[in-house]
């Protein structure tokens, strides 16, 4: 079994950029992950990186890995079952085999929540979707509805009217949670119509999404429905490896992207910071990556 300093379960915005530092760090580093690129790789257009006006989040991300390749972290594209710890060091468990860590950081982001009102589960990739990048070009003249008031909410229906004939988002409160920006250019496009204090029942169809019900009563014709009401933080691991969780699961860090559990950093959405960036967890998993390599040369030194 192969044994790493620093191993990074999660290959997204966090991570990667946390394995460009621990390269330079000369820590042996090996990133391991699911889904390389994680979930920005999915967002249209990120104006919001320094130094980059405008770029989309797959070519961010395709930055980021060849950043991790020129200095030599090998990524594993893997899912991690389980992760152990021995003594003084950690058994990372992957479908297809183990490594041995000194250090890791869990930078496993979060996935989407669910509605789960009646038809959800039925029209899923039937109308119901949780990703307008991915699917939105798939709705071409047709009209949508956007669940949901943050300022993902508000991107993903912009996004959406580039294809769609017309764009309601449909947030059970009584003003959207956008980013000034954002919030100017939905009131500025004409495609896209607000309800507000409306909450989904049920979602109806036939073969296809074909409109939704609200608790309020009454019913609106859609031919699509795009689900964005949060995320859930993927810490069942940490959990099981004994790393403190709030309330919402996301994992304790401090502001040295410390966990309880000595060995252990967190970074990204997986995390209890409030304010969730791609670039704050990209700052989250570079300090991590300090961290970790103050932790070893410390053992080291004693």
């Amino acid at each position: 079994m192969e044994e790493y300093d620093f191993i990074i379960v999660g290959a997204g915005s966090a991570g990667l950029p946390a394995a460009v530092y621990a390269a330079r760090f000369k820590l042996k580093t090996l990133i391991i992950g699911a889904v390389v690129g994680g979930t920005i790789i999915n967002t249209h257009i990120v104006e919001n990186w320094p130094g980059i006006v405008e770029i989309s989040g797959w070519d961010l991300m395709e930055k980021l890995k060849e950043h991790v390749k020129a200095n030599e972290v090998e990524i594993v594209n893997d899912k991690v079952t389980d992760i152990k710890k021995e003594n003084n060091s950690f058994i990372i468990k992957t479908l297809e085999k183990e490594f041995r860590a000194k250090t890791i950081l869990i930078a496993t982001g979060s996935e989407r929540k669910k509605l789960n009102v009646k038809g959800e589960k039925e029209f899923t990739n039937k109308g119901v979707s949780y990703c307008a990048v991915c699917d939105g070009a798939l709705f071409k003249d047709k009209v949508v509805g956007v669940i949901g008031g943050s300022d993902s909410a508000a991107k993903e229906a912009l996004f959406l009217s580039e294809h769609a004939k017309k764009v309601y988002i449909i947030y059970r409160g009584t003003q959207i949670k956008a980013e000034p920006i954002n919030t100017e250019r939905v009131e500025k496009n004409s495609k896209i119509e607000i309800l507000y204090e409306k909450n989904l029942e049920e979602i109806f169809g036939e073969k296809m999404v074909t409109g939704v019900k609200f608790k309020e009563g009454g019913e609106l014709k859609l031919g699509g429905v795009f689900v964005e009401i949060g995320a859930i933080p993927n810490s069942d691991l940490a959990g099981k490896l004994g790393v403190k969780l709030n309330d919402k699961k996301e994992i304790i860090i401090d502001a040295e992207s410390k966990t309880n559990v000595s060995g252990v950093y967190a970074a990204g959405d997986v995390g209890n910071k409030h304010f969730k960036q791609a670039i704050t967890g990209a700052s989250e998993g570079v300090i991590a990556a300090f961290s970790a390599y103050e932790h070893i040369n410390n053992k080291l030194s004693d």
